[in-house]
């Protein structure tokens, strides 16, 4: 099954790439590895914000997390033209916006985790880590870049 019919099938249609925000790309194709940007999560185009064990809660940023997910899958798309040109997915380095006593970040990232995991089968199965941070570009709830090995 192709990862488009996938998609579909899991009822995902992926948004349109989001642009940089500042000075530099949202993907880097090198040495046979797709590097993508840091990015944010968008639920109907407008970035979900706070913060975890503050204002907002567990199951606020695992969707958060998935949403960063999406656009992830979305980036790839825009930058390889198929998805199919996704051998695996190598790492996800992801950052919560977390109150100073909140520590499920690991649950938290496991939104995009469970995503990749859904969509690419075993070839979404990544290295990743899950960092704590006080704040976030544009107030962002979380924000995830990746590491992707694609076929050439």
């Amino acid at each position: 099954m192709s990862i488009e019919a996938k998609l579909a099938e899991l009822g995902i249609t992926l948004p349109e790439a989001a642009a940089p925000i500042a000075a530099y790309v949202a993907a880097v194709e090198a040495g046979g590895l797709l590097h993508i940007s840091g990015q944010l999560p968008f639920d109907d185009g407008v970035i979900m914000t706070g913060r975890l064990g503050e204002d907002r809660d567990l199951e606020y940023g695992v969707e958060a997390a998935r949403r960063c997910g999406i656009m992830l899958i979305a980036q790839m798309k825009k930058a390889l033209g198929d998805l199919d040109r996704v051998e695996r997915i190598v790492k996800l380095g992801a950052f919560v916006n977390s109150a100073g006593d909140f520590t499920d970040q690991p649950q938290v990232v496991n939104g995009a985790s469970e995503l990749m995991l859904a969509v690419f089968g075993e070839a979404g199965r990544h290295a990743r880590s899950a960092v704590g941070v006080p704040v976030l570009p544009r107030g962002a709830a979380v924000e995830i870049d990746a590491i992707i090995a694609i076929k050439r």
